[in-house]
This record gives C-alpha cells, sequence and structure tokens, in this order.
C-alpha cells in the first residue's frame, strides 16, 4: 500500500495523535489541568478540521460539478500538483467528462438522424403538445399536404380547416378518420391517423397525414366498372329475351297481316302469342324487380342512434325464426357478454342486418346432421360492441368469398345478391364494419363491429 506522506491528510492525522497523546499525559498531572483542557480543546479542533477536510470537495470536484450543473462538459482538467492522488483523480475526472461528451455526441448524432428521417418521410407527420397543442414536429411532406410553410400552434392550423384540427384534437391512439379537404382550387382525400405517446412526463400526440385522393379514384373507378359489369349482365339477360319474343311476335303478325289478313288466327297462333307475351310480362318484372332493388341500394336511410339491449335485441330474432329454425332442425345458441352490453345504433337497420345474416346462416346447411348457429355478443379490446353471428355449415369458397358484397352476386338460385352489400352498406352508416371468414366445410362467421 503507498502512502502520500505529503497529503494533507497524514498531517492532520498526524497533529491529532500528538494532540491526543499530550491530553492523556496532562490529564492527570493536577498541577496541569488547564494545559490538559487545552489539549482537550486542541483535540477537539483537530477533529474537526480533520472532518472539514474529508466533507469538503476539491476544486477539481466542485469544478466538475459545476461544469455537470451547467450542461457545460467541453473543458477538461489540468493540474501543476505533482501529488500522485490528485494526478489519478484529475486522470479518472477527464474519462468521465469524456463519457460524458461522447454520450451527448452520439445522442445528438442519433437525434439529428431519426429528426431528418421524420422531415423526409413521406408521410406527413404531426406531433404537438396536448396540454397547449403547441407543434414539436411539422414534417415536410405534411407542410407540402396542407400548403403550410410555417405551424407553431394548432390554431395556425385552424385557417386551412378547423374540422381538421378538430380531428387532430379527438382522435385517441389508433383512431382514424377520413377528411375531404380543400387546399387552393384542389381537393384531397386525407387519411388521418392518431398515436399518444408520453414523453418526459408530458403528452404529445402524433398525427399522420396520407393523400388517398389517387387510390379512392382508382377503387371508385373500379367499383364503377364492377357495376357496370354487373348492371350490363343483368339487364341483358332480361332484354334479350323480351327483345327476341317480341321480334318474334312481330314477324309472326306481319305474315298474318299480309297473306291472311281477312282470316281470324287460329287457337294454336293465340296461345303462343299468349304464352310469348306472358314471357315477356315475366322478364319486364323481373327487370322492374331489379332496378328497384339497386335504387334500395342508393338510397339508404340515415340511422338514428339510440340505446339498444342486445341482449333484448338477440332474444326478439331468436323469436322472430323460432319456426324456421325448428322446421330445419337448426340449434340456437346466444352469448351476451356482459348481460348489460348496449348498443347506441338504429335497431331497425341493425335488425336489418342481423335478420339477413341469420337467413344466410339457415340456407348455408345442406346435409350437415350437427346444424347450429350462434349469436355472441362481445367487446373487443378497444371496448368496442361486437356481434358475431356463426354457423357450422358448408362454409364458402375462397373465390366466392372475395366477392360477396359485391351488389347483386349471390351464390343462390334464388338469391338477389344485394343482402349482404345492403347489410355493409348499413354497418358503414354506423361508423362499423362487417366482415366474413369462412372455411369450407367448416363454417361461416359474420363479423359486426360497431
Amino acid at each position: 500500500m503507498n502512502i502520500n506522506w505529503k497529503s494533507p491528510f497524514v498531517t492532520r492525522i498526524a497533529m491529532l495523535a500528538v494532540s491526543v497523546l499530550a491530553f492523556g499525559f496532562f490529564l492527570f498531572d493536577k498541577n496541569n489541568y488547564i494545559l490538559a483542557l487545552a489539549l482537550m480543546a486542541a483535540c477537539v479542533f483537530q477533529v474537526k478540521q480533520l472532518l472539514d477536510l474529508i466533507e469538503k470537495p476539491t476544486p477539481v470536484i466542485g469544478s466538475l460539478l459545476r461544469q455537470i450543473r451547467f450542461d457545460e462538459v467541453t473543458a477538461s482538467f489540468k493540474s501543476a500538483s505533482t501529488d500522485a492522488d490528485a494526478l489519478e483523480l484529475e486522470k479518472q475526472l477527464n474519462e468521465v467528462l469524456g463519457k460524458i461528451r461522447n454520450s451527448r455526441q452520439e445522442k445528438d448524432t442519433e437525434y439529428l438522424f431519426y429528426k431528418n428521417i421524420v422531415m423526409h418521410v413521406a408521410i406527413g407527420l404531426v406531433i404537438f403538445r396536448e396540454r397547449d397543442g403547441k407543434i414539436e414536429i411539422f414534417n415536410s411532406a405534411a407542410r407540402k399536404l396542407l400548403r403550410v410553410n410555417k405551424a407553431d400552434t394548432l390554431q395556425d392550423l385552424k385557417e386551412i380547416n378547423e374540422q381538421l384540427v378538430n380531428a387532430f384534437i379527438r382522435l385517441k391512439t389508433g383512431g382514424r378518420e377520413l377528411i375531404r379537404l380543400q387546399v387552393g382550387e384542389e381537393f384531397i382525400q386525407l387519411s388521418v391517423y392518431a398515436i399518444e405517446l408520453t414523453l418526459r412526463g408530458e403528452t404529445l400526440k402524433l398525427i399522420s397525414l396520407q393523400n388517398i385522393q389517387s387510390e379512392l379514384e382508382e377503387k371508385e373507378m373500379e367499383a364503377w366498372q364492377n357495376l357496370v359489369r354487373v348492371l350490363t349482365h343483368e339487364i341483358m339477360n332480361s332484354v334479350t329475351p323480351i327483345s327476341s319474343l317480341a321480334g318474334t311476335l312481330e314477324d309472326e303478325l306481319n305474315n298474318h297481316l299480309k297473306n291472311r289478313a281477312d282470316k281470324p288466327l287460329e287457337a294454336e297462333q293465340l296461345s303462343d302469342i299468349q304464352l310469348s307475351l306472358q314471357t315477356i310480362s315475366k322478364r319486364s318484372a323481373n327487370l322492374i324487380h331489379f332496378v328497384k332493388e339497386f335504387r334500395s341500394l342508393t338510397q339508404i336511410p340515415k340511422p338514428k342512434p339510440q340505446s339498444v339491449p342486445v341482449q333484448n335485441l338477440l332474444d326478439e330474432l331468436a323469436t322472430l325464426h323460432r319456426n324456421e329454425l325448428n322446421e330445419k332442425n337448426i340449434k340456437l345458441e346466444i352469448s351476451v357478454e356482459p348481460a348489460d352490453l348496449t348498443l347506441m345504433a338504429d335497431k331497425g337497420m341493425i335488425e336489418q342486418v342481423l335478420i339477413n345474416l341469420i337467413k344466410n346462416a339457415i340456407q348455408a346447411f345442406e346435409e350437415e346432421a350437427d346444424r347450429q348457429i350462434t349469436l355472441r355478443a362481445y367487446c373487443n379490446q378497444k371496448l368496442r360492441p361486437v356481434i358475431s353471428v356463426r354457423d357450422n355449415g358448408t362454409g364458402i369458397d375462397p373465390e366466392a368469398l372475395e366477392k360477396i358484397f359485391i351488389p347483386f352476386f349471390t351464390t343462390k338460385k334464388t338469391g338477389s345478391g344485394i343482402g349482404l352489400s345492403l347489410s355493409r352498406q348499413i354497418m358503414r352508416q354506423h361508423q362499423g364494419t362487417l366482415t366474413v371468414k369462412s372455411t369450407p366445410g367448416q363454417g361461416t362467421e359474420f363479423i359486426m363491429r360497431f
């Protein structure tokens, strides 16, 4: 063990030891009480000086603490002292400062790296404090989308569109909203998505903005093409036989008028004409029915939401279909968790959707012995109500599964093909979704998410 004899600690300890020995020597000398008291006072003083020396930080440590406190760690320590302990201390302190500087440089570099990514990513990003609406990050894509050069708070964006700012404030984590926005003379469709974050105790909200106008236009064009294709197919199926029969009748009547105008039509000819007219009438009625069904898809009324107890709703539907279920030997199970689950929805419109789904489930069975339909209502992870209609029937082929929500597409001989399309539109009117999953030979499940 190396001892630095020049250290002030050694001097203080030596002086304290001498004072203690002298005090002990004169303590029992009756003629030197005053000197003993003085030596005791000296001992106390030496102890105090030693404690002060131990507790007092060296100037070097004090400088280090000041640099850290005031966030100034660029300087280094250099002392003229030749004391080995002091030199070792300065070396270690310089190493500490070096590590702090390196760590800070790395963090600054990472910050600039991620900031550059955020600023130049193709999706618009806006990050603001929920407390006061102060914008922390407003990247280039967001500026370009909204055509804004600078925005310090959300209030600055209200000049662009107040509905957009209200959506920023209203949306919670995972929330999404489509907003149609006019920027200059151009209309764009923005998909707005929100995430709430916490940084150093401060609640921030990250908003992503994406212009989906081109995607919507492509989907709209695809939807129109599909619709025209279906309409053309259905109309041609009805018009072609009508046109053919009408032409045949016209030819027969023209021949009769030309060759046998003075003679009445024979019974067989009248029977053929009557049959042809009946066929024309029936196909015309089917065409009118088709057009009426198409109109029902384009004229869905706005829902009038009210509180709907789910248990009562499903019980009423079970009662409505009881006879049909019994006739076809189908078991119906109802599960509602929690028992007091309620919906804010238009009861009549939701009943229409559920009736259609239950009808589909009833018709999903062929030769299955154990037939079962399950109506299940529950809350998902986001505490939103969900209603599931599941059957263990034949299931739906994957190719048909992709098309079942297209208007007028049907896998049934007598189906119109608008029930599921209408049901999905009703769910959209309720800000919800209608999805399906099916496995051939195992069954099908339709899921209504509100």
